[in-house]
């Protein structure tokens, strides 16, 4: 029997549903993903509300190339003449049926769980995606029952492009073998769903049901309706307590044979194998051996359910790239929709690897990006489609620098940061200096300046319509912090190596220091300006890019101007969630993140809240404070709503990508997002060792 509610070190996420609002139990989410870049995702009622909410989205070329397989399915319990939907669906006019009011717990661990209670019936229904393979186990455990019912299952298949919406002109068909039942498009060589429920009979019955309506689709302004197709439905008549399993496997033609040992395999191994992965993160941690000082290791709290839930949502995020051909990893953006990008990576690495002691996992992700590096640029993403790099950032190779010393400091593996990462970083220095793609090069003051009014090579990069709303061309910020701190790790690095190339290289970052110091001070503001635009014009708008000044490793500034720096940025950017991109006070302050593609680009960086950024805040903070205790007791209530969000609000388990600038800071986009993850992650522990 399979025991899920007992193993505490497991779960990490229980509600029980007392308040039966379908609005609010819309607004709360799940996710579990399988390593290929794969997930499962919808609301805790199950009702989907996004397009991209499913019981199976498969990648078919990891991490991308995502398909739709399995939207959702149709459940009804037969007692006695009486039909019992368990399913929540939203149509143009209405909830139907309303199987959420039957729902009385919802829980998450290694998957996810939802308790129902229908007269003298309970049931627990689980859903476990299965480690590296594209197939979901849909679970129903009758576990007390007194009279014989009959159980109908209906499979809703998607088979499309992740990012689109289906139409029932769809050439859908199935066939049927044995107790297999096989659904492609009828245009050879498109992709496959196999399902498979061995305790129930497969009654074959097409039907298109249309215009399920997406609420937070419709919220986004953008396609909303869908049309779903079902193959038919299974039936078994249950009379005792018993688990009914619907297994669904995607695969391309020829694929799934060799799978499907793996398919249909005992529910209580998949159990079992999930267990021993998670506990096996769990072990990395807790490995005395990772003397590294910011490990989940050293956090005095010594909170075990708070290290589990980190470790689980960080661990959402890594994926096998093009795993079938050579096993690296990589780290996804963001969940639902983005696939790895460079910028993001960097940035996420020290939280969501290095804590937990993930140093393998580490120097295949900088491994990954340093083998597609090109003309000393690191990708700022990979295709969707055909896996290509794809370049378009400035300080996305600087990132890279960045973590691939902090990785050196994590793990002390020298051999791979001298071999295999340092001809990388060489490369990238040399280029920023000598000048590389996009304009990107050194200027006479030894500043990094990038771009024209055409491009965004910055992390603030929504455009529409040709239309750039944070143009941040020239010098930014946070741009000539990295590089100055960049040349500083350098010529720390070779300090007991090469002496005189250790001088070279704090020779350029004495240069780019003062001129920093110079240009971006703003004496009147008592803050550093955003940008220096290429005629020479100042962009002083109060945005969070400065911290980096203050957080990095290595600064230019004194100290009374970044203890000015963070006071300005307490006092005019920080929300519960994270940092505002701008001051509410200025003129294209944008407040709400909604409405269609071009009204929400416009407020993307122009007020909106951004959880990531509580990392940059929470390191100067405690900086300028010397890590004293009395400081790191207030960082601790910059956190808090952060660390109630990961578990009660939103996507629970996980931390969304931005929040509105305006209160109450309704979360927003990506409701998964590995730098948020990772940078609360990261604040935690910087407050906790």
């Amino acid at each position: 029997m399979l025991t899920l509610q007992k193993n505490q070190n497991c779960e990490i996420i229980s509600t029980s549903i007392n308040n039966k609002s379908i609005d609010k139990l819309l607004s709360k989410e799940w996710l579990i993903t399988n390593g290929r870049g794969s997930y499962a995702s919808s609301t805790i009622t199950c009702c989907n509300t996004r397009g991209y909410h499913g019981l199976l989205i498969g990648s078919l070329n990891p991490p991308v190339q995502r398909v739709m397989a399995l939207s959702n399915c149709l459940e009804m319990i037969i007692s006695k003449g009486k039909v019992f939907n368990l399913s929540t669906f939203e149509f143009n006019d209405k909830i139907a049926p309303t199987g959420y009011h039957y729902l009385t717990q919802f829980r998450k661990d290694i998957g996810v769980h939802f308790t129902y209670n229908i007269q003298n019936i309970e049931l627990t229904k689980s859903i476990f995606l299965v480690r590296d393979i594209d197939t979901v186990a849909l679970v129903y455990d009758f576990s007390d029952i007194s009279d014989p019912i009959d159980f109908i299952l209906r499979p809703f298949v998607g088979l499309k492009d992740f990012h689109s919406m289906q139409k029932s002109y769809a050439p859908l068909c199935s066939i049927q073998s044995g107790d297999n039942v096989l659904v492609r498009h009828e245009t050879p060589g498109s992709c496959e769903l196999l399902l498979n429920c061995p305790s129930a009979k497969f009654e074959k019955d097409p039907q298109w049901w249309f215009n399920f309506v997406y609420r937070n689709d419709e919220e986004r302004g953008q396609n909303f309706t869908e049309d779903l197709w079902t193959p038919g439905f299974f039936k078994c008549h249950v009379e005792s307590p018993a688990k009914i399993i619907l297994w669904a496997n995607l695969s391309m033609p020829g694929k799934k044979s060799k799978q499907e040992k793996h398919i249909f395999g005992n529910i209580n191994r998949i159990h079992k194998d999930l267990q021993k992965y998670n506990e096996s993160l769990l072990h990395k941690i807790k490995n005395k051996k990772n003397n590294y000082k910011y490990s989940l290791n050293n956090c005095r709290t010594n909170n075990e359910k708070i290290i589990n839930t980190f470790c689980m949502a960080a661990d959402q995020f890594i994926v096998n790239r093009r795993a079938e051909h050579q096993k690296r990893y990589s780290i996804i953006a963001g969940y639902p929709w983005f696939a790895d990008w460079g910028r993001d990576a960097f940035i996420s690495l020290p939280g969501l690897l290095l804590s937990a002691g993930r140093f393998d996992e580490a120097k295949s992700v900088l491994s990954t990006f340093a083998a597609a590096a090109d003309e000393g640029m690191i990708p700022s993403r990979f295709d969707d489609d055909s896996s290509a790099a794809c370049f378009n950032s400035v300080d996305a190779s600087l990132w890279f620098i960045n973590a691939a010393f902090q990785y050196l400091q994590a793990s002390q593996d020298s051999e791979t940061f001298i071999k295999k990462l340092l001809p990388t970083i060489q490369l990238i220095i040399e280029s920023y200096q000598k000048g590389t793609k996009f304009n990107i090069h050194s200027d006479q003051d030894g500043l990094i300046t990038a771009g024209d009014e055409q491009t965004q090579l910055t992390w603030m990069d929504a455009k529409y319509d040709g239309i750039a709303f944070t143009p941040r061309c020239g010098k930014a910020v946070e741009v000539n912090a990295l590089w100055y701190n960049c040349l500083c790790l350098l010529a720390q690095f070779y300090a007991e190596r090469n002496d005189e190339t250790s001088k070279h290289y704090q020779s350029k970052a004495n240069q780019v220091g003062a001129a920093f110091c110079n240009l971006f001070w703003n004496k009147k503001k008592q803050y550093l300006n955003d940008c220096i635009l290429p005629d020479g014009s100042i962009d002083d708008s109060l945005r969070p890019n400065q911290l980096y000044a203050v957080s990095l490793q290595f600064s230019p500034l004194s100290d009374e101007q970044q203890k000015s720096i963070v006071k300005v940025v307490q006092n005019n950017l920080l929300t519960p969630y994270g940092l505002r991109t701008l001051n509410s006070s200025a003129k294209n302050y944008k407040g709400l993140y909604t409405g269609p593609q071009r009204q929400r680009d416009e407020a993307y960086h122009q007020g909106t809240v951004w959880a990531y950024l509580i990392g940059p805040f929470i390191e100067s903070f405690l900086k300028i404070n010397q890590y004293r205790q009395d400081s790191k007791n207030i960082a601790a209530k910059f956190i808090e709503p952060l660390m109630i969000h990961l578990t009660e609000d939103g996507c629970l388990g996980s931390i969304s990508e931005i929040f509105d600038g305006d209160a109450p800071h309704r979360p927003k986009g990506c409701f998964a997002q590995a730098w948020s993850v990772a940078e609360l992650i990261r604040a935690y522990q910087l407050i906790y060792s």
